[in-house]
């Protein structure tokens, strides 16, 4: 190659390098997922790991062979010798069956019956089977709007809080999770898998997280004009500081019935991140959401929202919801 096709080589595998390295960087950041801090999330993390573990010391021994295959066979330079009569090795044979058929059964056992079972968002086992030392768990309705979520703590006197996720460590949380409008996902990159939300249906997940901090939770579907600021933080305190938020939350005079279920549904594009909190939600509005969208309720998204989205961002503000 002539020394100008080397450097631009170079220069594409600079920005590719710099790219991956800003990536880091990104509100939606790709490396996440190799940084789990969650049980669920972990697991997942491990049997991933097992999986290109084996694919790529398949994938490595292969590449490894062809180019010494190359290098000893190529004529008038190698060192293999050449047998016109040859045609068939029993040696052969036991490596190119016997190999893929060990990675698969591997792979059969310890990733898909294992990894399954464990990693079922409506009974993992990575969770399940260690559940009773660490305390009853917290569930937790997720209704997923355009564009924001809204998380239903049935458990305490129906508290709400919008935007924002606050569960306490070393404690199982179980979902319910449903849609108003489109299917979107929930995902919590560094703590629990994604899962489809979808209207008119109840799909569930689970996490247990053994350590606090603010973790960032994404719609991971495109979903309409507002998914860029779809988001949701997700803080995991201790047990004390979680009841301590609960205290506060149960103080709070905003409530949320289906009428004003109605109006919170409305397309909605959460520019400020707003994350106000309820402090009574109307029993069994989870279940009455889900009715209602199965017999064709809408909130229908204005035409004039995907036409001019900065003109609409002026009317919510004028409507006091921005």
């Amino acid at each position: 190659m002539t020394k100008k096709t080397w450097s631009r080589m170079g220069r594409y595998a600079a920005i590719l390098l710099t790219t991956l390295l800003l990536g880091g960087c990104a509100r939606h950041s790709p490396w996440w997922i190799f940084d789990p801090k969650g049980v669920g999330a972990h697991a997942s993390y491990d049997y991933m790991m097992i999986d290109v573990a084996v694919m790529l010391s398949i994938v490595g021994l292969t590449a490894i062979m062809i180019v010494w295959f190359m290098i000893r066979y190529r004529k008038g330079g190698g060192g293999g010798k050449y047998d016109g009569k040859w045609s068939h090795s029993m040696t052969i044979e036991f490596f190119t069956w016997g190999i893929p058929i060990v990675a698969v059964a591997f792979l059969s056992w310890a990733v898909a019956v294992n990894g399954s079972f464990a990693l079922n968002p409506y009974n993992p086992t990575v969770i399940t089977h260690t559940m009773k030392p660490k305390g009853d768990p917290i569930d937790v309705d997720v209704i997923a709007t355009d564009w924001q979520w809204l998380f239903i703590y049935p458990q305490f006197h129906h508290i709400a809080v919008a935007n924002e996720l606050v569960v306490p460590a070393h404690t199982p949380v179980f979902f319910k999770l449903t849609s108003t409008a489109v299917t979107t996902d929930f995902f919590v990159p560094q703590l629990v898998g994604m899962i489809d939300v979808m209207p008119g249906m109840r799909t569930k997940d689970a996490m247990e997280v053994p350590q606090t901090g603010v973790y960032q939770g994404i719609a991971a579907d495109y979903c309409g004009a507002g998914t860029s600021w779809m988001l949701f933080k997700t803080r995991v305190v201790s047990m004390r500081q979680f009841h301590q938020w609960v205290d506060m939350a149960e103080q709070q005079p905003s409530t949320m019935n289906y009428h004003q279920f109605n109006e919170f549904a409305r397309p909605y594009i959460n520019v400020h991140y707003k994350t106000p909190i309820y402090g009574h939600v109307e029993p069994g509005l989870f279940n009455h959401v889900i009715l209602e969208v199965m017999n064709g309720k809408k909130w229908p998204i204005p035409m004039f929202m995907t036409e001019n989205m900065y003109a609409y961002l002026q009317k919510q503000a004028k409507e006091h919801r921005a």
